[in-house]
């Protein structure tokens, strides 16, 4: 029962570090960071992403342009970059770790320990790449409001405002860490192993009747010593 729950625990972490991979991973590519409104021509919608920037027009028809340099970009999008591709790679490393430490996989069952360091590194990948999502997509944001409230930009000037990607970007952060705190909580759990039911017929039978409850007196004194 208690490697029952310690598994069923394992793969709920496995699945929302999973879900918070897969959304990391498109917050990476979609350009929906940042959106612009134009007052002056309602029928475009600007979006900007870590690679490129987009037009949607009214009519549904999108034109992309990728960024001319890296080095043209502001800092928080240079930083996020980087951040998020770290990220995105970090977490593919802790779903090859924590896998292999699963208890419901059947590799290295003959050494505990090192199952155990796996899936413990395994989390604490997890644990790291959600803190490295989190981390650029709310610099972009505070940025962003930032540059929204600032009084020194006339009001007749178009402003940027949150993109879809950004709110992603949360959700995919805070399921990271929490899958890899989850995979972290199961190495922790402690497992009590009880005797198999031939073994304690085979005590029980071997042991006369007359001196069991001695022989079990012994055994108990001797263990809590």
């Amino acid at each position: 029962m208690a490697w029952s729950c310690n598994a069923t625990v394992q793969l709920g972490g496995m699945l929302l570090a999973l879900f918070g991979w897969l959304s990391s991973c498109v917050t990476t590519v979609v350009p929906l960071w940042k959106n612009l409104n134009l007052d002056l021509n309602e029928l475009e919608i600007w979006n900007m992403g870590l690679w490129q920037v987009c037009i949607i027009q009214e009519e549904g028809a999108m034109e992309c342009k990728a960024h001319e340099s890296f080095l043209a970009l502001p800092p928080d999008l240079r930083v996020s970059r980087i951040l998020m591709c770290l990220s995105n790679g970090l977490g593919f490393l802790g779903f090859v770790l924590s896998g292999l430490g699963l208890d419901c996989w059947k590799t290295c069952e003959e050494k505990p320990g090192l199952k155990k360091r796996l899936l413990l590194s395994g989390g604490a990948a997890f644990g790291t790449s959600g803190i490295m999502t989190l981390i650029p997509v709310s610099w972009v944001a505070y940025n962003t409001v930032l540059e929204f409230w600032d009084e020194t930009v006339p009001d007749i000037v178009p402003r940027w405002e949150f993109g879809e990607a950004t709110f992603l970007g949360w959700f995919a952060g805070f399921f990271l860490a929490a899958g890899g705190l989850l995979l972290i909580y199961t190495t922790c759990l402690r497992r009590t192993e009880t005797p198999s039911a031939p073994a304690a017929l085979f005590l029980t039978n071997r042991i006369p009747p007359s001196t069991y409850s001695e022989h079990l007196v012994e055994t108990t004194a001797i263990v809590q010593m």
